[in-house]
């Protein structure tokens, strides 16, 4: 599996948009600028682990299963490409 850098920022986006929380307020409780964050949901910039760690906190959820999140859509970004290809 290949790593989509979009990938994290659609689920993190998704994620956030889920629990009805604003830019400003997911990266206030995540402890990150909120241009960071508006860069990772835009897959401009690629989150590091410990970036992961601190919006899992933010996000009620364990780092290891956002984590499988990213994961899941990386695969799905591949499928999809794949499928794309093969048409």
């Amino acid at each position: 599996m290949k790593l989509d850098r979009r990938a994290a920022g659609r689920v993190i986006r998704s994620l956030r948009r889920s629990r009805k929380l604003s830019q400003d307020v997911l990266s206030g409780l995540a402890g990150i600028a909120r241009t960071h964050l508006s860069m990772i949901e835009t897959g401009s910039k690629q989150p590091n682990f410990e970036t992961l760690w601190k919006l899992s906190g933010a996000l009620d959820i364990r780092p290891s299963e956002l984590v499988g999140l990213i994961e899941l859509e990386c695969e799905k970004a591949e499928a999809e490409e794949r499928g794309y290809e093969g048409a």
